[in-house]
């Protein structure tokens, strides 16, 4: 079944691109261009990839989170200005 009429991306096609890591409907635009046209498309896709979790995002986070956990290490052991 066709999701995006404008491009002819198909469910299967917007599936694929999610499993390989596509989790907005941004990134399935950028993979497939649907939803970059008349956007008709784009609540149905959103409501394809839903609310679960998201690889790529969890992946950054914890990239993310010892590189901040560093920066309060090195706040903390400034000495306090008098």
């Amino acid at each position: 079944m066709y999701v995006c009429s404008c491009f002819g991306v198909t469910e299967q096609q917007v599936k694929d691109h999610a499993a390989a890591g596509a989790c907005t409907p941004r990134q399935i635009a950028s993979a497939s261009k649907a939803g970059t046209d008349c956007g008709g498309c784009v609540r149905t896709i959103q409501a394809m990839l839903g609310r679960g979790g998201c690889p790529r995002r969890e992946l950054l986070e914890r990239k993310q989170a010892p590189a901040a956990a560093g920066v309060t290490a090195q706040v903390e052991g400034l000495p306090e200005a008098a």
